[in-house]
């Protein structure tokens, strides 16, 4: 990644990618402070970088980026900081996660701009601490060429997965470090009912069922039919990712191949909601409102696509052609009621720790 570095000042600001350099003799550290938004997020943010030249072009403010490992990771950070905020607006935060910040204050009101073109469904908090910015679903993978080798049809239900014939192939995330992790277990939780997803479980553990922290290490290292998992010599054919991962490997591929390496178990999915707020106690909060609104905005909710492989929330959005095409729908993605899931999350997470990793 660039770096410049003002001799008088050694201000360093990274933005999306891009270097916001203070301009000499024209105000400073202060001035180029005062037109700086900080973005707390996750490792998988990701955005063009004439989106955020237009960003800066139509507001004045560059942006710098603040990444802080899985999206679980991220939001336990802003939760510990509250009190002196690290940034100005965080995202990253979804439906898995998202009583969390509320309950503990993390974010200030504000409505953004725009937001009548985003879906009432979207929208689950009233008061506009947070703004939808995408969608997407949680599902197990799987390496295509893995199975054709073995002559072995995929498995297709969560309760395959815990077929003996599928032992020791699937990899996930921890759900209390992880937002994917989490959102598989609440899939399971919206399948098997209260009395149920433990027993579950157990299944999966006896059958080899693997665990890691965050989705970079599953998804790019353990599981087999990622081009990252290739080269780190990743064995496992079934991954809990994304819906929307296969266009990612096609997209990447060179030569582009006709039909993505991997499929998607669309019975095995999880409805997710991402969502950004502007941070309580934001040091510069009119640049994180001007943020917000850009998130929502068209320019920024078509880039998402193919930048971050999720669907945008925003009305008159257009997909690419990749991504509707080789990326998968689940026509009954599994949802929990946000209540049920602040009600029943830290306990949730409390017994698959004790059933799981323990």
């Amino acid at each position: 990644m660039p770096t410049t570095r003002n001799v008088a000042r050694t201000a360093l600001a990274t933005c999306f990618g891009l270097v916001a350099v203070a301009a000499c003799g024209s105000g400073g550290a202060d001035e180029a402070q005062s037109k700086q938004v900080t973005l707390i997020t996750h490792d998988s943010f990701n955005v063009s970088k004439d989106v955020l030249a237009d960003f800066k072009k139509q507001t004045g403010y560059t942006v710098k980026v603040l990444k802080s490992g899985d999206a679980g990771q991220a939001v336990n950070q802003a939760v510990l900081s509250k009190d002196n905020p690290q940034g100005d607006v965080l995202f990253g935060v979804d439906n898995t996660l998202l009583s969390r910040t509320i309950d503990n204050g993390v974010f200030a009101p504000y409505q953004a701009k725009g937001l009548d073109r985003v879906s009432k469904e979207y929208q689950l908090d009233a008061e506009h601490r947070v703004t939808p910015i995408d969608t997407g679903d949680i599902c197990v993978n799987y390496d295509k060429n893995y199975f054709a080798d073995k002559k072995l049809d995929p498995p297709r239900t969560f309760e395959d997965l815990a077929d003996p014939k599928y032992k020791n192939l699937l990899v996930t995330e921890n759900v209390a470090t992880s937002s994917p992790g989490l959102g598989f277990l609440l899939g399971t939780a919206a399948e098997f009912g209260d009395e149920g997803w433990q027993g579950y479980w157990k299944k999966l553990k006896d059958n080899g069922v693997k665990v890691v922290e965050g989705w970079e290490q599953a998804y790019n290292e353990e599981f087999s039919g990622s081009a990252g998992g290739k080269k780190a010599g990743g064995d496992r054919p079934l991954v809990v990712s994304y819906a929307s991962s296969p266009p990612v490997e096609v997209l990447y591929a060179d030569p582009q191949p006709d039909e993505a390496p991997t499929g998607v178990l669309t019975d095995t999915c999880f409805r997710q909601i991402e969502f950004a707020g502007l941070l309580d106690g934001a040091k510069n909060p009119e640049g994180g409102k001007k943020l917000l609104d850009f998130l929502i905005g068209r320019t920024f909710q078509e880039d998402l696509p193919l930048q971050m492989f999720v669907r945008p929330v925003a009305d008159d959005a257009k997909l690419p052609e990749l991504f509707t095409e080789f990326g998968a729908e689940a026509d009954r993605a599994r949802s929990l009621d946000p209540k049920k899931i602040a009600d029943n999350r830290e306990a949730w997470v409390k017994s698959w720790t004790s059933l799981v990793v323990k």
